[in-house]
């Protein structure tokens, strides 16, 4: 009979170097938030 539940991700494929990958991409881009958050100063003319 044919295997009917096939399995929705695999683990062999890298997926904890994806995973890596996709949090450093997260925390570089909310730090870029914060950074253009903190830089709002307006200057004196």
């Amino acid at each position: 009979m044919i295997q009917l539940v096939h399995p929705l991700y695999s683990w062999d494929n890298g997926a904890f170097i994806m995973i890596g990958v996709f949090a450093l991409v997260i925390i570089g881009l909310i730090s870029a938030i914060f950074l253009m958050m903190g830089s709002n100063k307006k200057k004196k003319d």
